[in-house]
């Protein structure tokens, strides 16, 4: 049996570290918690900043096999918000002192999308004044594209790779001119070359996955040096491809251990970066965002999407907080901070120090 307790003395993990840690169990996992707390404290604090999440379009090019928004599911209600709409719930996160916002949508690429992204970036500084943070998560683009975007404003984004592992990446998209798994590798550092604070993140729990896989991918993710990370437990959609495979799924609650495992190895091996707690943990666990924030992340994201379109954006079944509008998300997530023992870093755009200390003087 690995030593538990003698590998987080360690200051580098193997692979063979990483897999000890994500197949710990009780008493072991309880001490990979603990630590990863105490790392979060010496590193980043008992901060957590909010990302005012603005999901505002489900139509979406990509045919992901896991994805509820994905181009050939007839059954989503597809739905696309006005600029005016967008707008207004960035004035709502800048009026309640969130300090940034994040625009998320299906993936996208045409002349006219860049040039309203670009437009929205430019709109949300001006009401502003420039002091919302914006966080992009609106995948794949050309170089010129994510530069245009970081000169409009923009300046940290998310693309996540869902995984490192290119047979299993393969498994969950379709193998086609839409969906490469090297160029999205190749996105993420086009983006970083633009300027931008960089996150990515996976799927936890997924079929045909591995422990192994994982600690390839928190590896992938320390090589990448990202200055940020978004994942969260992988929950099937019925009305997608890999639904199929649903048999071969671990339980819910062994998904979400999982995660939370996975936030904490990567608390211990990125000390100083940006973890989000996702909202699919509370789809599983009614407190599973608190329980992430207690063991390392530090990231959350109150939903300020317009109540009308919240069960549209689906990504995956039993989505919580459909039937809420903002004002409702932010009281409840006030209160599901404080009570993880953490404070809320109001009107901060709460950059990592992983990205401060690369990039002196440069927010």
């Amino acid at each position: 049996m690995p030593d538990v307790a003698a590998i987080l003395n360690n200051d580098n993990l193997s692979r063979e570290d990483i897999i000890a840690l994500l197949s710990s169990q009780q008493e072991d996992r309880n001490k990979l918690f603990a630590r990863a707390a105490e790392i979060k404290t010496q590193f980043v604090g008992d901060i957590v900043y909010f990302r005012g999440l603005i999901e505002f379009s489900n139509i979406c090019a990509k045919n992901c096999f896991y994805c509820g928004i994905r181009k050939d599911n007839r059954l989503a209600n597809r739905y696309n918000l006005t600029d005016e709409e967008i707008l207004n719930a960035a004035r709502f996160a800048y009026d309640s002192n969130y300090g940034s916002v994040v625009l998320q949508g299906g993936e996208l690429e045409s002349p006219a999308f860049t040039a309203r992204i670009e437009r929205l970036l430019k709109g949300i500084k001006d009401i502003s004044g420039g002091k919302l943070g914006i966080t992009l998560s609106v995948g794949e683009q050309s170089p010129e594209v994510y530069r245009r975007w970081y000169e409009a404003g923009a300046h940290r984004y998310l693309l996540r790779i869902e995984t490192s592992n290119p047979d299993l990446y393969y498994r969950i998209h379709p193998n086609d001119e839409k969906h490469s798994f090297e160029r999205r590798i190749k996105a993420l550092y086009d983006l970083r070359e633009a300027g931008f604070q960089v996150g990515t993140g996976v799927m936890i729990g997924l079929p045909f996955q591995t422990t192994a896989d994982l600690a390839d991918d928190l590896i992938f993710m320390k090589d990448l040096d990202i200055d940020m990370c978004g994942m969260g437990p992988y929950i099937e959609h019925a009305d997608t491809p890999l639904w199929e495979f649903r048999d071969r799924l671990l339980p819910l609650e062994e998904r979400f251990n999982l995660a939370l495992k996975m936030i904490a190895v990567l608390r211990i091996m990125m000390k100083d970066i940006n973890i989000a707690s996702a909202t699919a943990l509370q789809a599983i666990d009614p407190i599973g965002r608190e329980k992430a924030l207690k063991i390392g992340a530090n990231i959350i994201m109150p939903n300020i999407t317009p109540g009308a379109y919240r069960n549209d954006y689906k990504l995956y079944e039993n989505k919580p907080c459909t039937d809420e509008e903002a004002a409702d998300c932010k009281n409840c997530l006030e209160a599901r901070v404080h009570m993880s023992g953490n404070k809320i870093g109001y009107d901060e755009w709460g950059d990592s120090p992983h990205f401060r200390e690369k990039h002196p003087g440069s927010l």
